[in-house]
């Protein structure tokens, strides 16, 4: 009887379980209060594991060499910049991903931010518990301009919602897809000048070398005195230290952050000092609607993989491998 631990914080009532016991999957759980972020505890709980339905933890070389069993890792999202695809590869091992089912709760969290920050927050909440009722006016949403980092299925998503918002929208993408830019009026332009025209900047492109603090202290000065940024992508996206600067300062406006350089983010950031900075913690993603697919989604991954099945869609690793066996016999 295969083995699968869930780390991913999803529901145990969801579907998963349905499928996993259909296909004749043990399934397990950390123990409460365990650190799964942590190498050492995230070894031992795997321990035993052919596979594993993943959250954001880290899967490094040392994780992957020291669980010899493990077949599969499906991670409940499309982000996979937290495994090591290298060791994936050197043992074998398909890294999936389940596209297509949380792009609409990202795009809503990501507009929650904007709106929050823009109409103030989280500084208007804490003035009114401390009975300081700060009543001034704040610019309007309406006709300023989204700039989007990225303009795949999630910027797609926030798109649509920041013109029904009346927000001019424009993008940068490598790959556009110009019937969407067209039908929705989004003009395609270079990052400086996306960085330069935009009011708010959402991002939602993919963690690369190449991204790695792609916000920092030159583009953040690139930015328009009083805009906002708002990251529901991945924490490196971003270098903290930089953004900091430019919060204190006052040359940005606000951020609505829900990911972090590192993560859970801890109490000592200097950021969580700031009243102009609204933070979530990494649930952009999870709406009652995705968490379902998402479950469902990597439960099928898993036992189609045990089945022999391969789900080309979903694999980013082990490019041009054949005959690939859940078996190593």
């Amino acid at each position: 009887m295969p083995k699968v631990v869930i780390t991913a914080k999803i529901s145990p009532e969801g579907p998963h379980n349905a499928i996993f016991a259909r296909h004749g999957f043990e399934v397990g759980y950390p123990p409460a209060g365990c650190d799964v972020f942590q190498e050492d505890r995230l070894i031992e709980v795997l321990s035993g594991a052919q596979a594993v339905l993943a959250g954001s933890e880290p899967y490094t070389p040392r994780v992957i060499q020291s669980l010899p069993g493990l077949r599969a890792i499906a991670r409940a999202g499309v982000g996979y910049d937290a495994v090591n695809l290298e060791a994936c590869d050197a043992a074998s091992i398909p890294v999936c991903v389940t596209p297509g089912v949380n792009h609409h709760s990202v795009a809503e969290h990501a507009i929650s931010l904007l709106m929050g920050v823009a109409r103030g927050f989280p500084l208007l909440d804490r003035k009114v518990r401390e009975n300081n009722w700060s009543r001034r006016p704040f610019p309007r949403v309406q006709g300023t301009t989204l700039g989007l980092v990225g303009l795949g299925r999630i910027g797609q998503a926030t798109a649509t919602r920041g013109v029904g918002l009346g927000m001019r929208v424009i993008a940068e993408e490598p790959y556009p897809d110009r019937a969407f830019c067209e039908q929705w009026n989004i003009e395609l332009v270079d990052r400086e000048t996306l960085l330069r025209r935009s009011d708010f900047v959402s991002l939602h492109c993919p963690m690369t070398v190449e991204n790695r603090h792609l916000i920092n202290q030159r583009t953040l000065a690139w930015m328009k005195p009083g805009s906002v940024l708002i990251n529901t992508a991945r924490g490196p996206l971003v270098n903290e230290a930089d953004l900091y600067e430019a919060l204190k300062s006052r040359h940005l406006a606000g951020a609505g952050l829900d990911v972090f350089e590192v993560e859970p983010l801890p109490l000592s950031s200097p950021l969580l000092t700031l009243d102009n900075v609204l933070v979530s913690g990494h649930v952009a993603g999870l709406d009652n609607e995705s968490a379902f697919d998402t479950s469902k989604m990597c439960a099928e991954i898993l036992t189609g993989l045990h089945a022999g099945e391969w789900p080309a869609q979903c694999v980013v690793n082990l490019k041009g491998q054949t005959g690939w066996k859940w078996s190593r016999g």
